[in-house]
């Protein structure tokens, strides 16, 4: 009768690791591996960068709190005050029409930059070269006293009858004298920008919409401006925190702005410290406004440059979420992978 070996005993020992010994075989590699026992790496360097960071902080606020010239009293009853208010609606004035004219100015010499006829792109170029090449303070200086060069001004038919004609220093005043100085140069710097997003678009945008029958004019307006703002809008916000800023430079023509309010309290009442914090603090919150606003127009016109752009404020905010964790959007349940139908 055959006899056949009885398998070995259960013993809840591996065989290949249970061995003597002596024994080689295949080290045992387990499914998972136990983390819980390991050791987290340190970073002793940013704790070191935290520690730095949290002295210079205590010291800066110590420094703001113990030293008594900064008067906060009085920064605090100048504040709110109605002349402050009404420097602040001067710059903010400025800032809208000089970046209107900037932007208009812009997209016109951008568009004659590029256009086929060359000599308005010729005079188009010329145009940025001169307003980039002489600083912001002189142009303002220049057209404050343009009446040195031009006693009158008069419109009407070249080397013919004069329609309108007027002193030069009644037709100038200061406030137009900033406006011209401030919205002539940014146009000229709205200019790059719009041509540097207008050459980002695809030229097969154009002659696609050319072959539908469009003209030049309506493929500007209804398909390549459309596509380059992606690219126009970031920089353009720059510019217009830029011209808030810029808009101190017309104290020197006796623009009454903010620094230039600031300024005229200061020199009677000697608190130069003071009255010079106020309008930092109004200059940071105004340009905080405008941080946010150019967040909100970055997004809206980045919607369509990538595949599930997010549509509102909490889409974003789960987007950006998602996409690092690798989850889906919200609103969009995850189903999983397609399953293949099969046919028995």
């Amino acid at each position: 009768m055959a006899t056949t070996d009885a398998p070995p005993p259960m013993t809840g020992e591996d065989p290949v690791t249970s061995g003597s010994a002596g024994r080689s075989g295949p080290a045992h590699v387990p499914d998972t591996l136990d983390v819980a026992g390991a050791t987290p790496v340190r970073h002793p360097l940013r704790w070191l960068s935290v520690l730095v960071l949290a002295v210079l902080a205590a010291q800066l606020a110590h420094f703001l709190v113990t030293n008594a010239n900064f008067e906060w009293s009085t920064v605090g009853s100048y504040f709110g005050a109605q002349v402050i208010g009404e420097g602040i609606a001067t710059t903010v004035e400025l800032t809208v029409v000089a970046m209107l004219i900037g932007i208009v100015g812009g997209v016109l010499v951008a568009v004659g930059r590029m256009s086929e006829n060359r000599v308005l792109s010729a005079v188009c170029g010329a145009y940025v070269w001169f307003f980039r090449g002489i600083p912001v303070l002189v142009q303002l200086v220049f057209w404050y006293n343009l009446s040195a060069l031009l006693p009158r001004i008069s419109f009407g038919v070249p080397f013919g009858p004069e329609f309108v004609s007027g002193q030069t220093n009644s037709l100038i005043t200061p406030l137009l004298a900033a406006i011209l100085g401030l919205g002539l140069n940014e146009a000229a710097y709205m200019a790059e920008i719009v041509r540097g997003g207008l050459l980002g678009v695809d030229q097969g945008q154009s002659e696609a919409a050319a072959a539908l029958g469009m003209g030049r004019a309506r493929i500007l307006r209804r398909v390549v401006l459309p596509q380059a703002m992606r690219f126009i809008v970031p920089p353009t916000g720059s510019q217009v925190i830029n011209m808030m800023k810029a808009t101190s430079l017309v104290s020197v023509i006796a623009l009454a702005d903010l620094l230039y309010t600031v300024q005229s309290i200061y020199n009677r009442t000697f608190e130069t410290i003071p009255l010079l914090i106020v309008a930092c603090l109004w200059y940071l919150v105004m340009t905080s406004v405008l941080y946010v606003g150019q967040s909100f127009i970055e997004r809206h016109y980045a919607r369509g440059a990538t595949r599930d752009a997010p549509q509102g404020f909490w889409d974003f905010a789960f987007f950006r979420r998602g996409s690092a964790a690798g989850a889906p959007l919200a609103g969009k349940p995850d189903t999983g992978p397609e399953q293949e139908e099969t046919t028995p």
